[in-house]
């Protein structure tokens, strides 16, 4: 019996000496951010970092390439990447590119910053939506200038600067420098970033990348974590159909486009009431834009600007100037149209050819309008009994001698020396007090002058 036992000993051993079978080859996803940051690129991002860490993917690699964008977008993304149990490696790449701006801001929330060769980082100085740019500071008396920064741009500016240093404080990179950025504009470039410590390091590729961070340990939402990210399976994931929706209605030249289908719309079905079509067209593009609106850095004169320019523009065709309503509606357009999105943050803006086409295309509807009154003026105008007679009706219910027509949009009384039926045609050939003279069309050989 000890014999048997031993034996059955003997066996055991070998299988709880076997290896313990391979771990499941680790996940890298991709995200790639190319062009501002805005409620699309955030809502990509968020909804990326979600499905990562759905995935228990080893790490997230934001890739940037951004001139900046909307501060509420970036606070959007820079949350999703504190509350990230995966960790997230910002990387500003390929080579050429930069993270401005807000994209400073969302390197620094990154649990790893790297850069590729020949990219910059930096300018996180806060700008006003309300537009209008930075003045030139004057001088005092000894030659410096003086700060004549106003309350509101101080508080902006130094909510900003106590947020990038608590990002650098968490991170452990350096504060001062992040401070400078935002108070100063400072930019640098990846040599200099990481002599100054606002990077962990410089990977001229995403391979490359993933081997030098393998093994690093970071500290995350879900506790200390150690990469294992060389070789692994690199996951890109590219934005929804959502994202592709608010990324084309965060586009301005589109909602600028869908304002002016909306207003136009709008006119046409006030003008022309039972048309349905245009105003249900209209009322859609005009939700459309008014939604785009508030994911934009709108600046509300142009926006005034553009609607007084409507309004005047569709005055002349009731109120006829020669012109003159139209001129100043088209100039206010234009310079609407023009400062509608100029608000000093990058990458929102309208591009000039869609003004000027739009421009154009009001100029020719003013030109119609004008030509069109013009011609009015100079047609003789008929009215009374000579405009009735030769109008063709239609008879409203059968009847002989004396019944009903539909003439101009009224009902008029009709005699007629035939039997008529309803529905059908009749030409005008008298009249005498409210009573017409009417024949059939097809017997009215010639209209008595």
């Amino acid at each position: 019996m000890v014999g048997v036992w031993m034996a059955l000993l003997a066996l055991a051993v070998p299988v709880a000496a076997a290896p313990a079978p391979p771990m499941a080859h680790p996940e890298v996803v991709v995200l790639r951010v190319d062009g501002a940051i805005s409620p699309a690129s955030a809502d990509y991002v968020v909804r990326g970092i979600a499905q990562a860490n759905g995935r228990h993917a080893e790490a997230v690699v934001l890739e940037l390439d951004t001139p900046g964008g909307l501060s509420s977008s970036m606070r959007d993304i820079i949350k999703a990447i504190l509350a990230s149990p995966a960790p997230v490696i910002g990387y500003v790449a390929p080579s050429g590119a930069r993270a401005a701006s807000a994209g400073t801001y969302i390197m620094y929330a990154c649990h790893i910053a790297a850069m590729a060769p020949a990219t910059n980082i930096g300018a996180a100085t806060p700008v006003s939506i309300t537009g209008g740019g930075s003045l030139p500071l004057p001088a005092s008396s000894s030659g410096k200038p003086v700060a004549t920064e106003s309350t509101e741009m101080r508080k902006v500016t130094n909510d900003a600067v106590a947020y990038i240093r608590a990002l650098a404080e968490r991170r452990g990179r350096n504060a001062d420098w992040a401070e400078q950025a935002v108070r100063e504009a400072a930019s640098v470039s990846d040599e200099q970033a990481l002599k100054l410590h606002v990077i962990d390091l410089i990977a001229p590729n995403l391979e490359q990348l993933l081997a030098d961070v393998d093994g690093r340990k970071v500290e995350t939402a879900g506790g200390e974590r150690v990469l294992h990210t060389r070789g692994a399976t690199i996951v890109a994931i590219e934005p929804g159909w959502r994202s592709n929706f608010l990324g084309v209605l965060a586009n301005p030249s589109v909602a600028y486009i869908l304002l002016l289908i909306g207003l136009g719309g709008l006119v046409m079905e006030g003008m022309h009431p039972g048309g349905v079509l245009p105003g249900v067209v209209g009322a859609i593009c005009l939700l459309l834009a008014l939604y785009a609106f508030q994911l934009l850095p709108v600046n509300f004169v142009g926006l005034g600007l553009i609607l007084l320019g409507v309004i005047l523009i569709v005055s002349e065709a009731f109120v006829p100037a020669y012109g003159v309503l139209g001129t100043g509606g088209v100039i206010a357009f234009v310079i609407g149209s023009v400062i509608l999105m100029r608000t000093g943050v990058p990458g929102y803006g309208i591009a000039l050819p869609v003004v000027v086409g739009v421009a154009i295309a009001a100029a020719g509807v003013l030109v119609g309008i004008v030509w069109m009154a013009m011609r009015s003026r100079n047609r003789p105008v008929v009215s009374g009994r000579e405009e009735m007679l030769g109008a063709t009706a239609e008879v409203v219910a059968d009847f002989q001698g004396r019944g009903l027509v539909h003439l101009h949009g009224e009902r008029w009384q009709a005699e007629s020396p035939v039997p008529l039926r309803r529905g059908q045609r009749v030409a005008v050939t008298g009249m005498h007090g409210l009573v017409l003279d009417v024949q059939p069309v097809s017997e009215s050989k010639e209209v008595p002058p």
